[in-house]
């Protein structure tokens, strides 16, 4: 009796750690942590439809501004803000998408080193960290806080037309 409970706990830990490998090697760490307590939102993306699709490139051209701060995610049109599709985007521009100059090196540094297209969920991501990253430059700053933001950028957008071109 105690030879099966020693390959369960066996199998256990296996599983155990062949997922604490992945997560930790996964473009985006922070989304496999439950957020705000609703374990629907471990992985979140927002784009699941065209008209997903439709209403991020409408929100964009809005004026949408992702910050860092109290209100990461800020949409100009209140009737678009409204909308229950956004809470998702909300908590993937909070709590998701790298925000620190460090982290965003991180994250083109493994674009980087990847053979493998993304998955489409990596690339809303990216794209999405490519908004934040080229908002903040707009911001401006001193001229070598520049200059890493544009950096960034610059290796953001090349990780996704790589990406485009390897599909």
């Amino acid at each position: 009796m105690t030879h099966w409970w020693v390959l369960l706990a066996i199998a256990h830990l296996s599983v155990y750690l062949t997922a604490s490998q992945h997560h930790s090697k996964a473009l985006y760490p922070s989304v496999y942590r439950v957020k705000r307590g609703a374990y629907w939102l471990i992985n979140p993306t927002f784009q699941s439809s065209e008209e997903d699709v439709n209403l991020l490139f409408e929100m964009l051209l809005g004026g949408m501004q992702i910050q860092d701060g109290q209100r990461d995610l800020l949409i100009a049109d209140a009737e678009l803000a409204s909308l229950r599709s956004v809470d998702k985007l909300e908590v993937i521009c909070e709590d998701v998408l790298p925000k620190s100059l460090p982290d965003i090196r991180r994250l083109t540094a493994e674009l980087a080193r990847r053979r493998r297209p993304l998955s489409w969920q990596d690339f809303e991501r990216t794209v999405l960290t490519l908004v934040y990253a080229a908002q903040t430059l707009a911001r401006g700053g001193g001229q070598q806080r520049r200059e890493a933001w544009t950096d960034a950028v610059t290796q953001l957008f090349g990780a996704l037309q790589k990406d485009l071109g390897t599909s």
